[in-house]
């Protein structure tokens, strides 16, 4: 937030109608990666219809209303440790499969094959 943006607020005694996915993970407490996690979860909602890789605004009264909601709160907390365990998993799943490797003078031997397919 820039200076100018944070003194008007702060004169105004409020928080802005909309927030970003920056904004909406301070007021949630969470990491801005995590939002993208909550949204395909459907614990949050952009406003609008906006694109894929479009930015998304949140209503700041909807973060506040769920953010007082225990059971909300649980919900969130679930989902964030459920997203990055699966993909935590899935990225050392993926360390532990040897690379292929092929010989130098690129002919594959029927040797090769029979190793390689354990």
């Amino acid at each position: 937030m820039r200076p100018d943006q944070h003194d008007f607020l702060t004169l105004l005694g409020r928080l802005p109608a909309r927030l970003t996915a920056e904004q909406a993970a301070w007021v949630l407490n969470c990491q801005v990666h995590d939002i993208p996690a909550l949204v395909t979860a459907k614990l949050l909602k952009p406003l609008g219809n906006p694109p894929a890789n479009g930015i998304k605004y949140f209503a700041t009264a909807d973060l506040l209303e769920a953010s007082q909601d225990r059971q909300w709160l649980q919900r969130m907390s679930a989902t964030i440790y459920q997203h990055w365990h699966k993909k935590n998993t899935r990225n050392k799943a993926a360390a532990t499969i040897p690379p292929l490797t092929f010989p130098v003078d690129g002919k594959v031997r029927d040797s090769d094959l029979a190793s390689a397919s354990g």
